[in-house]
C-alpha cells in the first residue's frame, strides 16, 4: 500500500538534513503536534535502556518530548536538544529539560551521556557529522539509536490524498507519481543512517531492530494527525482545509476510521571501548 506523508523527504538535489526549513517547520501547531503524533513501543524503549551503560540520556531532536517522557518514565535522565524553540518549550512545560541547537551545534559543554537518541529525528542530522557527534558526548560503550516510523495507509486514503495535493500544491513532492512503500522508503533511509556510523569509526557494527504494531485511526485522529506532517505544515489555512476535507471524506467511504499496520524502525550501535 502507499505511504502517507511523514517526515522524510521525497529524494532531491539535497538531503534532507539540508531541509533546514521543513525540519523547522513542525513547532508552527506544537499542541497537535504532542497530542496527534504516536509514541514509541515499549518494547524498544526498554532494548535500548537495557543495551546502555547507563541512564542519562541526550535526545536529539526531541520536539515536544514524546520519547524523552517514555525515557524518563523508563528510570532515565533525559537532556533534549531540539532547534526549534517552540518545540523546545512545549517539551519543557511536561517537564523534560531542553538546550535550543541543532545537535550538530551542539555545545556538550563537556558533558558525557550513556546513550544519544533519535526519534523520528535523525534524517535532519548530516549522518555521518551526527554520528561523530554522538560519539564525542558518549561515554565507553554508550549506545546511539536513531529510529522512526513507517506506516502506509490504505490505497483509496492515499489515492485522495495524492489527487487533492496534486490539484492544492502541484510542486509537491507527494503530488507527483505513486508513492513508494513507507518501508521501501525507510529502509533506505536507516541504510543510510548504518554507513554514517559506519564512516565515524567510533562505533561497532550497527543493528537494526524492528518493531510491529497497528493502530485503528477514527476520521478526526488521522486529520489531526496530517497537519503535523512534513508535507503539510506550510499549507496555507485554505490549502490545508481542501486537503483535509478530501481525505476525510474518502475515510467516511472506508466506515469512518481505519486499521493501519505500523513498523518501528531502529538503527543502533555502541561506541567501540
Amino acid at each position: 500500500m502507499p505511504t502517507m506523508p511523514q517526515e522524510q523527504p521525497q529524494p532531491s538535489v539535497n538531503p534532507p538534513h539540508k531541509a533546514r526549513q521543513m525540519a523547522e517547520s513542525f513547532g508552527v501547531d506544537a499542541e497537535r503536534y504532542d497530542r496527534a503524533r504516536p509514541g514509541y513501543p515499549d518494547d524498544l524503549v526498554r532494548r535500548i535502556v537495557v543495551a546502555s551503560p547507563g541512564p542519562d540520556v541526550v535526545d536529539v531532536g526531541c520536539g515536544t518530548g514524546i520519547e524523552a517522557r517514555q525515557f524518563l518514565a523508563a528510570g532515565c535522565t533525559v537532556l533534549g536538544v531540539e532547534p526549534d524553540p517552540r518545540m523546545a518549550e512545549f517539551a519543557r512545560k511536561t517537564g523534560v529539560e531542553v538546550e535550543v541547537a541543532t545537535f550538530e551545534e551542539w555545545d556538550a559543554a563537556g558533558r558525557t551521556f550513556d546513550a544519544v537518541v533519535a526519534g523520528q529525528s535523525w534524517h535532519w542530522v548530516e549522518p555521518t557529522a551526527g554520528a561523530a557527534k554522538a560519539a564525542q558526548v558518549l561515554r565507553p560503550g554508550g549506545l546511539l539509536a536513531a529510529f522512526a516510523h513507517a506506516y502506509d495507509a490504505p490505497a483509496p486514503i492515499m489515492e485522495a490524498f495524492t489527487a487533492v495535493m496534486r490539484r492544492v500544491v502541484p510542486d509537491s513532492p507527494f503530488s507527483g507519481g505513486p508513492p513508494r512503500p513507507a518501508q521501501e522508503i525507510y529502509q533506505r533511509m536507516f541504510d543510510t543512517f548504518a554507513e554514517g556510523i559506519r564512516q565515524a569509526g567510533a562505533f561497532g557494527e550497527p543493528e537494526q531492530w524492528r518493531f510491529d504494531w497497528e493502530r485503528r485511526y477514527t476520521r478526526d485522529e488521522w486529520l489531526d494527525l496530517l497537519p503535523t506532517t512534513g508535507g503539510l505544515t506550510r499549507l496555507s489555512p485554505e490549502q490545508l482545509a481542501e486537503v483535509l476535507e478530501a481525505v476525510g471524506a474518502a475515510i467516511d467511504a472506508e466506515g469512518g476510521g481505519f486499521i493501519m499496520p505500523c513498523t518501528t524502525m531502529a538503527v543502533v550501535a555502541s561506541v567501540k571501548p
